[in-house]
């Protein structure tokens, strides 16, 4: 082509895209007429029952009321109930006059959990003395019997801090358990391997309500006259076991996704199996694996609520005693919201914490 011909036609620039809020709600939602009709249906419906939500939840709610039949008369929810019942829905059974100790109980467990995971007490080995303390200080609270402190059964309590000593204790059991289940159903040995497989798949196919049936009812049978291991400890070491189970199915599939290159250059750097295991395979694994870590992380917190089945007062079985009440028993909805809120709450800050990991494992943080 001539120098002539290309300077009569010279090369036309791309072609600019309109963009912006408005072209985006075009292309999404009124593309065409079917979809604009449904955009119309949807928006309708989601406006009429935001409106509902908003006159029952908020306009035409009841916040304070020392009688429920100003909860009646009012027509909206009757939040009220949270202030009347929320001593025994978050403490249980627990001597009322003992409380206090509940919430203490509850603000050094929170400090602890923040504590530890901030990456600074990780780095100066302050993981250990610090959760020995607070365990120690949280059984004096929970027990008492001594300080001048009435002593209080197991048996006695319940509510919210139940069901954070049944989640704490299944995750702190649970995760070492299945660490090295995941390592053992890899395991060179046939007989870690077998051992490992038959464990994990017989109690991965057990329901959980049975194993806690079978803590609580059967495995008394089998201890010697006179023996007797304590119910809380018992439930609490049954999710752990069931928990690690799940979990150590999570982390075989972050070890099996480590190449086999850094197996070999561990071997070629003459290190054995366990220090290749702690230094270079298992971090790696714990990372791949992370995201899927948080969802069992997440899903034993709620696992908590089964032992409504074998008679232990958590903070759900607590608030259906409650609700027994038959001035209150109407205005159940608003305390199950209210007991969905606290497993929300606890679940997307668990979540989020997540999603921080996550982040400062990608930039090397970790």
């Amino acid at each position: 082509m001539a120098t002539s011909e290309i300077l009569e036609h010279p090369a036309e620039l791309p072609p600019v895209l309109a963009s912006g809020p408005w072209r985006w709600m075009r292309r999404h939602f009124f593309s065409s007429i079917g979809q604009t009709l449904l955009t119309i249906v949807v928006a309708a419906i989601a406006i009429r029952t935001l409106w509902f939500l908003l006159h029952w939840a908020v306009l035409d709610a009841v916040w304070v009321a020392a009688d429920p039949q100003v909860c009646r008369d009012a027509g909206g929810a009757c939040w009220a109930v949270i202030v009347e019942k929320h001593r025994p829905i978050l403490f249980g059974m627990y001597p009322y006059d003992q409380h206090w100790r509940l919430v203490l109980m509850i603000v050094i467990y929170l400090a602890t959990v923040i504590a530890s995971l901030t990456p600074a007490c990780w780095k100066r080995s302050l993981l250990i003395p610090m959760w020995i303390a607070s365990v120690t200080a949280i059984a004096v609270l929970m027990f008492g019997g001594v300080l001048g402190l009435p002593y209080v059964p197991t048996s006695e309590w319940g509510g919210l801090p139940l069901t954070i000593i049944l989640f704490t204790g299944s995750v702190l059991f649970g995760m070492p358990i299945a660490v090295l289940l995941a390592l053992g159903r890899r395991a060179p040995l046939p007989v870690a391997r077998g051992l490992s497989v038959v464990f994990i798949e017989s109690l991965r196919g057990v329901p959980l309500i049975t194993i806690l049936f079978v803590a609580v009812n059967i495995f008394p049978l089998f201890l010697p006259a006179g023996m007797e291991v304590n119910k809380l400890l018992r439930i609490t070491l049954s999710i752990a076991v069931f928990f690690a189970c799940y979990q150590a199915e999570v982390i075989r599939g972050g070890l099996q996704a480590i190449p086999r290159g850094q197996y070999e250059a561990a071997a070629s750097l003459n290190m054995t199996y366990w220090q290749t295991t702690r230094r270079i395979i298992l971090p790696q694994a714990l990372r791949i694996c992370l995201p899927a870590m948080t969802n069992h992380i997440i899903a034993a917190m709620k696992n908590t609520s089964f032992v409504i089945i074998i008679g232990l007062f958590d903070i759900l079985t607590a608030t259906t005693a409650v609700m027994q009440d038959p001035l209150w028993r109407q205005f159940y909805i608003e305390a199950y919201l209210f007991v969905a809120l606290v497993y929300l709450v606890f679940g997307l800050a668990l979540s989020m914490y997540a999603r921080r990991v996550e982040s400062w494992v990608a930039v090397g943080r970790i």
